[in-house]
């Protein structure tokens, strides 16, 4: 598997934000978001190649319950089954974090899903077209809020992406309002803040939640934290 970094920090994200997790980030992604937070597991992609039996290692030393498989996307690596089978027997809570656009038979606690929506495509480049084609695949997403504990987690960059997240949710009637997060799209402080105040607005009136970037807040634009 080729693996971006290892590291415990805390979720800074969604339902579980504030708990300490091991995060295993793998590097590749089938998407191009031009706000992505991590370029080094998508445009500029790198790694090292690391076995199950390692990576296993490495997070078992951290004497942590909860584990987050991140990305890139993570569901593009067929070893992800083994590997969160293993997690899972030696009493792992597992979250993945997934675009939600490819299937894999994995172990996981909390499906974190992270749909993309218009606003992630990136403007005159050779991915435009890719990207636009692979963001949305309705399949994937009905099988994976059907076979697992799951949350919605929607980047938001202006007021307007919000109509989008309304059409999105027309094709998906079972998704109750507390399954949804909105956050900012922000990797700076002072951005994430201006953001987050009109989102609280939107979510109030719409019974959504309002999901920190407690990373962010605490250690800004900072890898490996």
């Amino acid at each position: 598997m080729l693996i971006s970094e290892i590291f415990h920090s805390i979720q800074g994200e969604g339902r579980y934000v504030g708990v300490p997790s091991v995060f295993v980030r793998t590097s590749g992604c089938n998407l191009r978001c031009w706000f992505c937070d991590t370029p080094y597991t998508s445009w500029q992609q790198e790694g090292e190649q690391r076995t199950i039996e390692s990576l296993i290692d490495e997070v078992v030393r951290y004497n942590c319950e909860h584990v987050v498989i991140t990305g890139g996307e993570p569901m593009l690596v067929r070893e992800l089954v083994p590997l969160t089978q293993q997690l899972a027997a030696l009493g792992h809570h597992l979250t993945i974090e997934t675009a939600g656009t490819v299937d894999l038979n994995v172990e996981a606690d909390l499906m974190s899903i992270s749909p993309k929506l218009a606003n992630s495509t990136p403007q005159g480049s050779e991915w435009t077209a890719r990207h636009d084609e692979r963001r949305y695949q309705p399949d994937v997403i009905h099988r994976l809020i059907a076979d697992y504990d799951y949350q919605l987690k929607f980047v938001i960059d202006t007021p307007d992406d919000v109509t989008d997240v309304e059409h999105w949710l027309e094709g998906f009637p079972a998704v109750t309002a507390d399954r949804v997060y909105l956050m900012a799209q922000a990797t700076d402080r002072e951005p994430l803040r201006e953001k987050s105040v009109w989102l609280a607005d939107i979510v109030k009136t719409r019974g959504w939640r309002l999901s920190p970037r407690l990373h962010v807040e605490l250690w800004g634009n900072t890898r490996g934290v």
